[in-house]
This record gives C-alpha cells, sequence and structure tokens, in this order.
C-alpha cells in the first residue's frame, strides 16, 4: 500500500525516507511533509548540478584568465541547448506528474520513451554544429584569436558531446514528474564524483594521463555525464519506481510526441528568451576586457551553485501541482505553491545576506586577480538585492510549467528579458558609462519585475484549467 506523507513519522525518518526514495502519494496528506520530500533530493540533485560548473572553473582559473573566459563564452552558447532541454523537460515532467496523479502509471512509461526520443533527435543537429564550427561560435562571441584557439576544443567537446547533457536533462525530468526525485539525486552524486576525479588528471595531465589545459575540463565533464546517462537507462529499465520500462514501452509514438513538442515550445521559447539575454549580456560584458568577464564568469557560477537549492524547491512545486492537478485537487495545487514559496523566500534571504558580507573571501578562492575579484564580489552584492523578490518569482514560473501551462511563462519572460532587461543593461553600462554596475542593477530590476507579473497572472488561476 502507498504511504502518504499524512502518517506523521518524525524529521530524521522523512529525510531518510526522502534520500533513499521511498514512494509516496503526494496528492494527500500534510504538504509541509510533502514539500520536504520532494525538495530535499531535489536540492541536493540542483547542488549536484551546479557542482560541475563550480568544480571547472576552480581548476580552470589555475591555468590561465583566457581559460576561464573561454568557458564563460562556451557556457553562454551552451545556455541556449540547455533552454531547449530545460524546455522539453519542462514538458517530460508535466505529463508524467499528471499521468501519475491520474494513477495511469503505463501512460506515464510511454511517454517516459517519447521524451528520450526527442532528446536524442535535438542533441543531433547541436552536435554537429559544435563539432565543426566551434572556432566560429567563439569568433560570434567576439572573443580574441588568442583565445579561440587556447579554448576552441573545449567548445567543440562541450558541445559536440551535448547528448550527455540533454538526456541528463530530460531523464531526471522523468524521475522529478513520477516523484522519483532521489533516484535523479543519486545520478548525479555519481556523476559529479567521477568529474571532481577526472578534472585535474586530465587538466594538469596527473599520473599517466595527457595534460590538456582547459580541453581536459570538457572531457572529464563529458565522461561524467555519460556514465550518468547510462546509470539513468539502467534505473529506467531495472530500477523500482513508477516509470519502471519494458520493450512494450519502445515503439515510437508520434501522437505523444507531437503533445511534448506542443507542450515544449511554451518552455523552449521562455528558456531560449532568458539564457539568450544571458548571451547578450555577456557579450556587453565582454567589452570592458577578460578579468571583468572572468570576474562576471565566476560571480555567475558562484550564484547558479547557490541558487540550485532554491530551484530544488521550485520544482517541487511543479511536481506538486502536476500531480495535484492529476488528481483533480487544484486548491492544494495552489496552496503548495504559496508554502514553498515561503520556504524559498527563507534561504534566499538568508543568502543575500551572505553575499552582502562576504562577498570578497567567497570568490577569492576562485581567483588571485584582483581586477577579477572586485568584479565577482561586486555582482554577488548587487544581485544579493533582488532575491527574496526572486524566490517567489522562481517558484511561481515553475508552477506554471508543472501545471503544463508553458505559454503564460513565455510571455513574462519576453517582457521581462528583452524588452525590459536587455535596453536597460545596454542604456545603463553604455551610454550612460555606468559599465559593469548598469549590466548588473539591469539584472536585479528585471528579476523583481519578473516576480510581480508572474504573482499577478498566477492569481487569474487560468493555470488550473490547463490539459496536457
Amino acid at each position: 500500500m502507498t504511504k502518504h506523507p499524512s502518517q506523521r513519522p518524525n524529521w530524521w525518518t522523512l529525510l531518510k525516507d526522502a534520500l533513499r526514495g521511498k514512494e509516496y502519494d503526494y496528492t494527500q496528506g500534510s504538504l509541509n511533509k510533502a514539500i520536504f520530500l520532494l525538495a530535499i533530493p531535489m536540492v541536493f540533485e540542483m547542488l549536484m548540478e551546479s557542482v560541475f560548473a563550480l568544480v571547472d572553473i576552480y581548476f580552470v582559473s589555475q591555468v590561465s584568465t583566457n581559460a576561464v573566459a573561454t568557458i564563460g563564452l562556451t557556457e553562454s552558447v551552451i545556455s541556449l541547448i540547455y533552454a531547449v532541454a530545460v524546455g522539453i523537460s519542462m514538458a517530460a515532467t508535466a505529463v508524467i506528474a499528471r499521468r501519475v496523479g491520474e494513477g495511469n502509471h503505463e501512460g506515464a512509461k510511454h511517454a517516459a520513451t517519447q521524451v528520450i526520443y526527442l532528446g536524442l533527435g535535438v542533441s543531433t543537429v547541436f552536435s554537429l554544429a559544435g563539432i565543426f564550427y566551434a572556432k566560429e561560435i567563439l569568433g560570434l562571441m567576439k572573443a580574441a584569436p588568442d583565445l579561440i584557439e587556447e579554448g576552441y576544443q573545449y567548445t567543440q567537446i562541450l558541445i559536440g558531446g551535448n547528448i550527455t547533457i540533454v538526456l541528463l536533462f530530460l531523464i531526471n525530468a522523468i524521475f522529478r514528474g513520477a516523484g522519483n526525485a532521489s533516484y535523479a539525486m543519486w545520478v548525479l552524486i555519481f556523476s559529479n564524483g567521477l568529474n571532481i576525479v577526472l578534472d585535474p588528471l586530465f587538466i594538469f595531465g596527473l599520473g599517466p594521463f595527457p595534460e590538456l589545459g582547459v580541453k581536459g575540463a570538457a572531457v572529464a565533464t563529458t565522461i561524467g555525464r555519460g556514465s550518468a546517462v547510462v546509470l539513468q537507462l539502467l534505473l529506467l529499465w531495472l530500477g523500482k519506481s513508477r516509470i519502471q520500462l519494458a520493450f512494450r514501452h519502445l515503439k515510437l509514438q508520434l501522437a505523444i510526441v507531437a503533445n511534448l513538442i506542443r507542450i515544449s515550445w511554451g518552455g523552449i521559447g521562455q528558456f531560449l528568451i532568458g539564457t539568450s539575454s544571458w548571451v547578450f549580456l555577456m557579450r556587453i560584458m565582454s567589452e570592458f576586457g577578460s578579468e571583468v568577464l572572468a570576474g562576471y564568469t565566476i560571480a555567475i557560477r558562484i550564484v547558479i551553485f547557490c541558487l540550485m537549492p532554491a530551484w530544488g524547491l521550485s520544482n517541487a512545486a511543479a511536481t506538486l501541482v502536476g500531480q495535484n492537478l492529476g488528481a483533480n485537487a487544484p486548491e492544494r495545487a495552489e496552496k503548495a505553491v504559496w508554502q514553498t514559496g515561503k520556504y524559498n523566500a527563507l534561504f534566499m534571504g538568508t543568502l543575500s545576506i551572505i553575499f552582502l558580507i562576504w562577498s570578497k573571501p567567497i570568490v577569492s578562492f576562485f581567483s588571485p586577480v584582483p581586477q577579477v575579484i572586485e568584479t565577482a564580489s561586486l555582482c554577488l552584492r548587487v544581485f544579493a538585492l533582488g532575491y527574496v523578490f526572486y524566490a517567489f518569482g522562481m517558484v511561481l514560473i515553475q508552477s506554471f510549467n508543472g501545471a503544463g501551462d508553458t505559454k503564460t511563462p513565455t510571455y513574462i519572460n519576453l517582457v521581462c528579458f528583452w524588452m525590459f532587461q536587455l535596453p536597460l543593461a545596454y542604456f545603463t553600462a553604455m551610454t550612460l558609462a555606468w559599465g559593469p554596475v548598469g549590466v548588473m542593477v539591469a539584472i536585479v530590476s528585471a528579476e523583481i519585475l519578473l516576480t510581480l507579473v508572474s504573482a499577478y497572472y498566477f492569481s487569474l488561476g487560468k493555470w488550473k484549467r490547463t490539459k496536457v
């Protein structure tokens, strides 16, 4: 019999159940416990995802400033791949959570295989671009010739092997939608363990390994992610989750694929808008030199790492929304969103205080260069001013996505990022000559606007009636 959170075990027992992946019915019982059981593994999953970035930056920063800048420029382009992967993963989570909430586990399994087929198709296109046009991609980002020569192989390997990025995102989305968040967490713990070990071996040529410099970071990361995908596929076939696949589920079903694409367009659109805006922001930052660009890159990596628990909470809200809408409990879904938002605001308010007080010691760990430290620490302090607002914003956005309403966040992102953030960043940084500070102010202002607009549309309640 499926257990649900209302049975009041103590918090230590709940923590162990969350980490072990014990199944619960998230459509009944205490919402606080449901949020806890979903959020704990999702928070750890997000932390593990961001460890890739921090580990690479830590080791590569010991190679050269150009190497760090190469990672920043490449990641800004790869963010477009992330946009597609995350967009499809939102559709995957929404559809599978809805099927599970309805009690249609067989339908969830058929949807899972179609998600994987879709991921294989889109990743192939990106791989070809990365393999054959790595130098041209860095050139479009206005990278200096010496930077291109030093770092193009990093770009080539990471984009060329993007199938590991895409499938890692999509299969973890399948696990989250089914409520098996601990699977995603353990997969990334395994993957990061490999990456941490392999990074210094390939970058610095320790022992029998060749010294590859920044290229070695791409090799290590791709091996780590690829190994994680193999483990994910084994869990889908041999694991004891709600989504355990068999040969009968492998048939290509175009109707399901079409439904996933329909839902994905909104998700892909919103993340393309959001992440492409980061590409343009990176382009503006590159006007102020490699040291400023490196400092901005380090700050962004730190922010991404520290925001991962907040994204974990947001993903928990998405799963709760999807499953409770499937169980015809929209009011419980709405209540879950606001409760999760409060917990997120508490976390991010604490994070703001840490960044405002200790930004320089934090960034000094990643670089000894004074200009890099100054830029990175300033970024952290300015960004921290909008965190409490953004805590609610990211939960609200993910809740729309969990309901399968990916169009509303797309329109919100279009207004807040393209129509507001980018013009403001250019105007303050270039026209008003505020320099990098102008870009930082624009980012915080856009986050606050996004939260206010999201709260308004969420209150209208149209997301409750979305069909998936």
